[in-house]
């Protein structure tokens, strides 16, 4: 019989005085203004200098406490005790910025239509938008008419990935992405959809799609 457990950690790890300090400090004011203060004005706001406000960060987050976007990012999040971004500190909101088609290619609208609220520990990419989806030509890999498309900006792509794709600089489309010697390949994944076939100054990739949300309370899933 095999016992399989489930290790949570009981607490924080011990943190001196003046790494309680920082860390309380950088809770109060993710909560307040929904950012990570910068440096200046952390060291500025504690009475320290700005090297040892970095020094602080880098031990807390040495110790597991915070974790930043990047060796040097600015944004930061605090971790409970699961080592998983803490409460309102796990959320940002990516831009819906228009349609897409997931059928016949169609022009893509650039226009803003709001946000919408996602996980930072599942969506981690920088300057990530969200494409809302028409047509059904990609329903046998879940994507279907009506979804909002979360992308990461590319403008390259590997064999396999479905990416957002811009055709002859005006029409967009979400497809599966494969190159050959002599043309692109853009793949729907519906049989009553034919293979798209393109030269190399026809296609340009505008990002890979990393994840879809359904509805307007769906969650969000790769």
């Amino acid at each position: 019989m095999i016992d399989s457990k489930i290790h949570i950690p009981d607490s924080k790890p011990v943190l001196t005085p003046g790494q309680k300090q920082i860390l309380d400090y950088l809770e109060q004011s993710i909560e307040k203004t929904g950012q990570s203060p910068s440096l200046r004005q952390a060291a500025k706001d504690n009475g320290i200098s700005h090297a040892a406000v970095a020094q602080m960060l880098k031990t807390l987050e040495n110790k597991g406490v915070i974790r930043r976007d990047g060796r040097y990012g600015r944004r930061i999040h605090v971790r409970n005790r699961f080592q998983v971004s803490a409460g309102a500190h796990r959320w940002r909101e990516i831009p819906v910025i228009g349609r897409i088609t997931a059928g016949l290619p169609m022009y893509a609208q650039q226009e803003y239509s709001g946000t919408v609220v996602v996980d930072v520990d599942v969506f981690s990419g920088q300057n990530l938008f969200i494409l809302r989806i028409t047509g059904d030509s990609m329903t046998d890999a879940g994507i279907l008419d009506g979804d909002l498309a979360i992308c990461e900006p590319r403008q390259y792509a590997q064999n396999g990935e479905i990416v957002v794709a811009l055709i002859h600089q005006e029409e967009a489309t979400v497809k599966r992405f494969f190159v050959f010697d002599q043309y692109i390949e853009l793949r729907p994944e519906n049989s009553r959809y034919s293979i798209m076939r393109y030269g190399f100054d026809e296609v340009l990739v505008q990002g890979k799609v990393v994840g879809i949300q359904r509805g307007p309370n769906g969650i969000p899933h790769l």
